[in-house]
């Protein structure tokens, strides 16, 4: 599986609220190169989700370009938007699995109304065997950690073998031993198949794990900042210039 490059033109997406306009995503131009780690990260509102949403076509800019593999995402139709989402892999802060189904099934459900040319139940439990969840497969959400839920919901997103990964906080409701936990297991995946991942997160440690930093205020880019990823006091020395950052 190889990644998709990311290129962002002049993005803009504003919001109304009440009787003014707030700008969720400001003038933002970026380009992320395929097969690499990369962590968005501001405090509350500054535009982190708004950004990944354009990017997975959940939201539509108000202005500019995303184009994701040369193609340009913002001139689909809404039949087009549809197909071009079943390639990203989504995974959020909040798990959002179906309690009333297991663990293996709310791995097939993105896959389950559509033909695939894969057996479907065979690649499931074989993402539940990455993420560590062997023999977990009949358990339901409730009877899991909520590490364990973010993992089957991990394993969710890769059902489709995406070459983009979107992850929106994927380690905000978890302890920080559980967070280390799925942050490793992100990037392992990330570094044995080649995607390419982008993170939202208000966390240094975060941060530190990524190849590259780009912050946002206020909807607009104010750092892009490339990350030494294996060398921790170096990644550190880079995140202090990022101050939203600091512990």
């Amino acid at each position: 599986m190889a990644g998709v490059e990311i290129e962002l033109d002049r993005v803009c997406r504003r919001y109304r609220s009440g009787g003014s306009s707030i700008a969720a995503v400001d003038d933002v131009s970026a380009r992320f190169t395929a097969g690499t780690m990369t962590a968005v990260v501001g405090a509350s509102g500054s535009g982190k989700s708004t950004l990944l949403h354009l990017i997975g076509g959940v939201d539509v800019p108000d202005s500019g370009a995303v184009r994701v593999g040369g193609q340009d995402i913002t001139a689909l139709r809404q039949k087009e938007l549809v197909r071009y989402r079943r390639t990203v892999g989504f995974v959020f802060q909040q798990y959002h699995l179906l309690p009333v189904l297991t663990a293996l099934d709310n791995v097939l459900a993105p896959v389950m109304p559509y033909r695939t040319d894969f057996d479907k139940v065979a690649r499931a439990r074989e993402l539940l065997d990455a993420v560590g969840l062997a023999g977990r497969e009949r358990s339901l959400p409730s009877q899991l950690s909520g590490g364990q839920q973010q993992r089957v919901a991990i394993a969710r997103a890769l059902i489709n073998e995406p070459a983009l990964l979107l992850a929106d906080e994927p380690t905000g409701n978890l302890d920080s031993s559980a967070g280390t936990d799925v942050l490793d297991l992100l990037v392992r995946l990330q570094s044995g198949r080649g995607m390419t991942v982008l993170i939202a997160t208000h966390e240094q440690h975060v941060a530190a794990r990524c190849d590259r930093l780009l912050r946002l205020r206020d909807g607009r880019v104010i750092d892009d900042l490339e990350v030494p990823r294996d060398a921790d006091a170096d990644a550190e020395s880079t995140l202090a210039r990022a101050p939203e950052l600091r512990p």
